[in-house]
């Protein structure tokens, strides 16, 4: 399918009386920091699989389900890769790190009355004790489940407002790889690209945040989101 390419991106929407507000964000490189975790997992998967493959290879692929990544490296035994993967990761937790200022950031948003959910292609025993530490209360975390779309289809983001009960036109996607773009234009929901993350976006060039408090900017007056980017004040 090809992505919708406007001439210009949509602006992000304001919080009013009557509409209810949903912000979405991705987990890794956008909520934490998970690299060393993903790094040492992957370490143990070319110690007992005998995987040449090194983790740029792995990293490149990020924001796609596990076994989406596995078949576009030419990885044979994936289900036995995945198992020593994720047992890994578990195992390796303690070493994410949550960005900082996002749990302040998210905070805000529940404070104003947005609902906040996580759209992200890893696995629930994976997310769920990361997600865990940052202590908010999420009203939706969509992982990958049975034989369902994934990234970069639109169906995560779709189906998470769904449990919301928002619209996708009063919905914000952050995310930081070229899938979650793609996943948001297709779902018509309004992107935001995470610099601090780890991917670079792709044409059209969509809206970024240099930091996670750079989102507090979509809390702004509805008057100044319309006359001008979101993103055009000076920084604080």
């Amino acid at each position: 399918m090809t992505v919708p390419n406007p001439e210009s991106p949509p602006a992000p929407p304001a919080p009013s009386d009557h509409t209810s507000h949903a912000l979405l964000l991705d987990l890794d490189g956008v909520l934490l920091d998970t690299r060393p975790v993903m790094r040492k997992a992957w370490r143990k998967v070319q110690e007992l699989h005998g995987v040449t493959l090194q983790f740029h290879d792995y990293e490149h692929h990020l924001g796609r389900e596990f076994g989406d990544i596995m078949q576009r490296l030419g990885v044979t035994d994936a289900e036995a890769v995945r198992r020593t993967y994720e047992a890994e990761s578990i195992a390796a937790a303690h070493l994410a790190q949550e960005f900082t200022g996002i749990v302040e950031v998210l905070h805000a948003f529940v404070a104003a009355d947005w609902r906040l959910g996580v759209v992200t292609s890893k696995h629930v025993d994976r997310a769920a004790p990361l997600l865990a530490r940052l202590r908010c209360p999420f009203a939706t975390i969509r992982t990958p489940a049975g034989s369902g779309r994934t990234k970069p289809a639109p169906d995560p983001l779709l189906l998470a407002l769904v449990d919301l009960e928002v619209d996708p036109a009063a919905a914000v996607y952050v995310g930081d790889m070229a899938v979650d773009q793609e996943s948001a234009a297709r779902a018509g929901v309004t992107y935001i690209h995470a610099e601090w993350g780890y991917g670079q976006p792709t044409a059209p060039a969509p809206e970024t945040a240099a930091s996670p408090k750079e989102l507090l900017r979509l809390l702004r007056p509805a008057k100044q989101l319309v006359e001008g980017s979101w993103c055009d004040s000076p920084h604080d």
